[in-house]
């Protein structure tokens, strides 16, 4: 089975405007924050072996190889993204003709509720950390790619956003008022430190170029 990042572009964006409720705006929100982190790894490579940025090059080799992985792990999530839907979509398929069914069911579908809410939240921490890689290098990496980090910070917000609203749009179904609490302060903290973040590399690249 083809998995949605071995798709082409051109078939990913046409299932993603097809009908079908899966893949949607959270693995939209994964691919960007993918993106966002290749663009990080790519000005990080092309900052290394230039003398210019000699000083940088430590600085520069660990970026890349982080920010290499994130993107990896932003792919994870996009398919991931999709799976936790799929299960919340089988959960609610299942029979509810006995009092025991209903029970089973609404077990079921509460699991996956979680799961829903536990997948974009961990985008959005992948997400914080890409932006901490992607400020670092903001004066501090290869200046004729400094537009990228701006671009890889809109991209990155971009994710954090939208994983923000699939995290939100679960949480009043969640039983559990104390996890959804828990949940939702801890996807209020990162939200707020990343917007700050990307907002700031965005305006310090754009005073550069």
């Amino acid at each position: 089975m083809t998995t949605l990042s071995e798709l082409t572009v051109r078939n990913f964006t046409e299932l993603l405007g097809s009908d079908a409720p899966a893949p949607g705006g959270g693995s939209a929100a994964a691919l960007a924050g993918s993106l966002g982190a290749a663009l990080c790894a790519m000005v990080s490579d092309l900052t290394l072996g230039r003398e210019k940025y000699a000083e940088y090059q430590s600085l520069a080799e660990e970026s890349s190889k982080k920010a290499g992985a994130l993107r990896g792990e932003f792919l994870a999530a996009m398919e991931r993204d999709t799976e936790v839907f799929n299960s919340f979509g089988a959960a609610m398929a299942l029979p509810k003709g006995t009092d025991e069914e209903k029970a089973s069911r609404t077990k079921a579908m509460q699991e996956a509720l979680t799961l829903c809410i536990e997948s974009p939240l961990h985008m959005m921490e992948l997400a914080d950390e890409a932006l901490k890689l992607t400020a670092a290098l903001v004066g501090k990496s290869n200046q004729n790619a400094a537009s990228d980090l701006a671009v890889a910070a809109l991209m990155l917000e971009a994710a954090v956003r939208g994983a923000w609203l699939n995290v939100l749009i679960n949480l009043s179904s969640l039983k559990d008022k104390d996890a959804a609490a828990a949940f939702r302060k801890k996807a209020e903290e990162i939200l707020g430190a990343s917007e700050k973040l990307a907002g700031e590399i965005y305006s310090e690249v754009e005073k550069t170029l």
